[in-house]
Order: C-alpha cells, then sequence, then structure tokens
C-alpha cells in the first residue's frame, strides 16, 4: 500500500494557475489523501474559484496577514496535516502534473529506505538529447545525455569559476548548477538542493524544522536553505520519473529591484547556512561570480525586449552586494 499523504498548495493572487494545477491533480494515478490550500491573497478570487469547483478531500485556508508569505504559509499548512499522514508534499501554484507524478513521486520513499525527503522533475524548461558523437564544449554532459550549455557557464569556466561540486550539490563557493541539469533519464539521483515547489518529505522532518521566516513574501532561496537543514538528517533524492510542468506565472512575484536584491542577499544567506566559514579563496570566488553573473545579466539591457526590468534587477543585485558590506544577514 502507499504511504499516505498530504499535498500543501500554498498560493498567492493566482487562482487561474491554481485551477490548473488542481485539475491535473485530478487525473492523477495515485490522488493524494489530503489537500491543503493555503490561501495569502488579499481577495477573495481563489476562495470562489474553489467553491465552483469541487475537488476531492481539499480543504482550504485563507491566512491572516502575520501568516502570508511563502514560509509562513508552509510552517501554517504543516500544523494542519492529517495525523495519519506519513509524506508532506509541497507544489508551487503554478506547475501542471504528468499523470504518473505522485506514483513516482511516493514510491521512491520505498525503493530509498534512508530517503527523508523526495523531489519531481519539471521536463519543459531544458531540451535534453541523447549523448551522441565527439563530446564539444558547447554542450553539458552528464549519464549519457547531453543539453546545450549555457553561456553564463562557458564564460565562467573561462575566468575559472566553474561549479566544483555535480548538478544538485552546492559548491565551496556556491552558484552551482541546479535540478535542471540532471536528465530526464527516468532515474533517481542523490541530491542536496532540492526545489521547494516540486517537493515532498518524511512527516518526521518537521518533528525538528520548520522553513525559515527569514525569507519573507517570496520567499527565494528559502527551499535550499530548507533542504541543507534536511540534509543533516538523511538522504535527499530526485525522482526523474516524477514529472510536471512549470508554467511561471507572473502575477505575485517581487518587483525586480527587490528580486535582484534577494538574489544576493539570499543567495549569499543560503551560501553560509551550507559553508559557515568559507575560506579566503572561496569568498573571493563567491563575490567575483556575483560580479561576474550581474555584468552578464546587464548585457540583457541592451539585448531584450524588457529593457527596464533587466536594469532594474541589475541595480538591485549591485543594491545588495554593498549591503552585504554593512549589513550581513544573521545565518540561523
Amino acid at each position: 500500500m502507499p504511504k499516505p499523504f498530504t499535498l500543501i498548495v500554498c498560493t498567492y493572487m493566482r487562482a487561474e494557475a491554481l485551477l490548473r494545477l488542481l485539475n491535473s491533480v485530478r487525473g492523477q494515478t495515485l490522488y493524494p489523501n489530503e489537500i491543503l490550500i493555503i490561501d495569502g491573497s488579499t481577495d477573495d478570487k481563489t476562495d470562489s474559484v474553489l467553491k465552483e469547483n469541487t475537488f476531492e478531500n481539499l480543504k482550504y485556508f485563507k491566512v491572516a496577514e502575520q501568516d502570508r508569505g511563502l514560509t509562513r504559509q508552509r510552517n501554517f499548512g504543516v500544523q494542519k496535516v492529517s495525523h495519519t499522514s506519513e509524506i508532506i508534499c509541497f507544489l508551487d501554484d503554478d506547475v501542471v502534473l504528468e499523470k504518473d507524478f505522485f506514483k513516482e513521486l511516493i514510491s521512491a520513499y520505498d525503493k530509498y529506505s534512508d530517503a527523508v525527503a523526495v523531489g519531481g522533475y519539471i521536463t519543459n524548461e531544458v531540451n535534453w538529447e541523447r549523448e551522441g558523437g565527439t563530446k564539444t564544449k558547447d554542450n553539458f554532459y552528464f549519464d549519457g545525455w547531453m543539453r546545450k550549455e549555457s553561456s553564463r557557464f562557458r564564460i565562467r569556466q573561462f575566468f575559472g569559476l566553474q561549479p566544483d561540486r555535480s548538478p544538485g550539490f552546492m559548491p565551496t563557493f556556491s552558484h552551482g548548477r541546479s535540478i535542471s541539469f540532471l536528465p530526464p533519464s527516468g532515474k533517481i539521483y542523490p541530491i542536496e538542493m532540492m526545489m521547494g515547489g516540486v517537493a515532498s518529505y518524511k512527516r518526521k522532518v518537521f518533528q525538528t524544522l520548520k522553513f525559515s521566516e527569514y525569507f519573507e513574501g517570496y520567499g527565494l532561496y528559502e527551499d535550499l536553505d530548507f533542504s541543507f537543514r534536511v540534509a543533516k538528517l538523511g538522504k535527499i533524492y530526485v525522482n526523474t520519473a516524477a514529472r510536471l510542468g512549470h508554467y511561471h506565472e507572473a502575477s505575485g512575484r517581487p518587483n525586480a529591484f527587490k528580486y535582484g536584491k534577494m538574489v544576493v542577499r539570499n543567495g549569499w544567506y543560503v551560501w553560509r547556512v551550507k559553508y559557515p566559514s568559507p575560506p579566503f579563496k572561496n569568498r573571493l570566488k563567491w563575490n567575483l561570480t556575483v560580479l561576474l553573473l550581474t555584468a552578464l545579466r546587464s548585457t540583457n539591457i541592451f539585448n531584450s525586449p524588457k529593457k527596464q526590468e533587466a536594469f532594474t534587477e541589475c541595480a538591485g543585485r549591485f543594491a545588495g552586494l554593498l549591503s552585504l558590506v554593512v549589513n550581513k544577514p544573521k545565518v540561523e
């Protein structure tokens, strides 16, 4: 028998996207024993949509201002989980699941008894192909598959700033390769950096941990912070057979300046959660990589249709870097 599990979806001002997700949940070959919608919206559109469209086992919670924000809403949701659930799953509200998503995700816990967390796999953001022919620097290769190497990693290699760890693991100076650099092989891979919007955890994890409320509002990189702390309790895996699409809903996102600032400050924070006292060489590489990536982003001011957004984000990144000189975040 599959382990009983709860799905928690934290949402904010995305009623239509949430409905698309729930319709894909309805078609699952393994259906959640419980679905908790934790709504931080400032309007009633999500409530109205859920009253017009019923879903089995669904419970809706509209949170007050003090519980609004991704990490706060997740912590709120965990407190509402049925005592019979063994696994707690979290999904972003702008994803759409393939029909066997939960079947594959939950089965990974039976295949790997040491797993305390298992992530799913996004299929619609990267074009992978089977490896063939002579290897070139234009492609990234992993486990018999290849994808086009991004320009930022080719340029980082030129400056000696390539990641020094495999995809899904944080390099010693951060700025690593995400789960998207693992191929759609159908295999299960060990990782330590799990995407929070495509994640599941054994319920016992929450007996000792909760999501950090340092990450307010949009909560950029809160998933990395939580992953590093979960990894101290047991193994984390990603099952590339548990597949879904991510459709990046624009509504509910912060403005570009605030986002750019979070990229740097929150990025520094999660790096120091993993490596509390990095040597000077790694601190230098972290700063050089931030400057290089900001410079690369600034090229979009001239070659992108969203010139103003690129300029504002770069300003936010510089502001975030300067703020670290006088006001570094206190790492929990």
